[in-house]
């Protein structure tokens, strides 16, 4: 691991719990099994995956959030045109597909999710940005990246704590992607995802933190009852209005975190 790399705390054993409500596995394998057949349709739409209308790129990542068994709560909005950077604090595998349900975008990713089965080919055909996190120097042309595909009009989904935290703790936004912003003069959006049980407590079943795994994480999460994630969309902030991406990168952590209702 690269010693500037982030990394949280969080960990399986400390943090993360299935809840007391789980449900009984045949079940979790119905929605394990509906969630592969609608990644596998998402595969098989690759080819003209980008000619889609977004509302329908849209419905189709909240019936894939729904097939898991989470139902999502948004409230706010996004452009639906022009270069926005979406920014969102990140738990869960399923943070990508919920970002797309807010609008779709070029996600900045780990090179590492290449290698996910069937979601790792769907991540990759809709244009994601890899990144590879053990690489400095490569830090540099990741943000031309980002700047161009927003100069082109287009939307990108940025993670700038830069590694999974379980949901009661949250990480810092990193400056990076930031920059893309400020160099093509495009407008960052805060998104604050928060995963919920029934009682309004948070649940850590969604989190996908330390030697977890991508099957761990699904069935956890596939056979935990009536899991709620809120999805709350902040105002955007134009990017001349802060003069370097660490008091951009500031303001857009603030943001997200009065979107979900601290101080």
């Amino acid at each position: 691991m690269s010693v500037w790399q982030p990394t949280a705390p969080c960990s399986i054993g400390a943090c993360v719990r299935g809840g007391s409500t789980a449900l009984a596995s045949p079940r979790a394998v119905l929605r394990i099994t509906a969630l592969v057949a609608l990644l596998l349709v998402g595969v098989v739409l690759l080819p003209v995956g980008r000619r889609l209308p977004a509302a329908w790129v849209r419905l189709y990542c909240r019936v894939m959030v729904r097939a898991a068994g989470v139902r999502m709560r948004l409230s706010g909005s996004a452009p639906q045109s022009g270069g926005v950077l979406l920014v969102a604090n990140h738990i869960s595998w399923m943070d990508i597909p919920l970002l797309a349900a807010v609008r779709p975008a070029r996600m900045l990713a780990k090179k590492e999710i290449r290698q996910w089965p069937v979601a790792g080919a769907l991540v990759a055909g809709s244009g994601a940005i890899f990144i590879d996190r053990d690489r400095l120097r490569a830090l540099p042309g990741t943000v031309t990246q980002l700047a161009a595909a927003l100069r082109a009009g287009g939307a990108v989904g940025v993670f700038p704590e830069g590694s999974t935290w379980c949901g009661r703790a949250q990480g810092t936004f990193r400056r990076a992607a930031f920059q893309a912003a400020l160099d093509a003069g495009a407008p960052v959006q805060p998104v604050r995802l928060r995963y919920l049980l029934p009682d309004g407590t948070v649940s850590t079943a969604p989190a996908f933190v330390g030697d977890d795994t991508l099957a761990a994480g699904v069935w956890r999460v596939a056979s935990t009852r009536r899991i709620v994630v809120e999805v709350e969309v902040g105002a955007l902030i134009p990017a001349d209005s802060h003069p370097d991406r660490r008091s951009l990168a500031r303001a857009a952590q603030l943001t997200g975190e009065r979107a979900a209702g601290h101080p």
